[in-house]
């Protein structure tokens, strides 16, 4: 049986500074700076793919809270280390944002981590939308590729 090649997908990457108030006693970055280093490329993401910025889904009467977040720490940032985050979307059909992460030491691209973020719709009011707001299908039609 052969092996279907992934479908491309949609990749951005921020640097980021691994800054002093980062770090625990050690002097390596605290385990919940990931999360907003995470956070750091989904803004950048949202920037850099207009359409689906955190404004964007207020503008369209919705938020997207996290609902599942999963990090696996392969090696230790350090305070001054340089890293890039790579942000990556992952398509569903679902009603959900899903975005994968590897963040690497700029010096040398080693893989200090990995994670994924998962996150679904609500309204303003905190009602769990089980069908992609129409600005989300939007987005999708202008940034995805097409497949035949």
């Amino acid at each position: 049986m052969k092996k279907k090649d992934p479908q491309p997908s949609l990749v951005h990457r921020v640097r980021i500074k691994v800054r002093f108030s980062e770090v625990d006693a050690m002097h390596v970055a605290w385990h919940g700076s990931y999360v907003k280093y995470f956070e750091d490329a989904r803004e950048a993401f949202g920037i850099e793919y207009a359409g689906l910025g955190y404004a964007d889904y207020f503008r369209s009467d919705y938020v997207a809270p996290v609902v599942r977040l999963e990090i696996d720490y392969k090696q230790s940032l350090r305070c001054g280390d340089e890293a890039i985050v790579e942000i990556r979307y992952v398509d569903t059909h679902s009603a959900k944002i899903w975005f994968d992460y590897t963040i690497f030491r700029a010096a040398d691209m080693e893989v200090m981590a990995t994670g994924r973020t998962i996150q679904v719709f609500t309204t303003h009011a905190g009602e769990m939308q089980y069908a992609c707001p129409q600005f989300y299908l939007d987005w999708k039609e202008r940034w995805l590729p097409k497949f035949p």
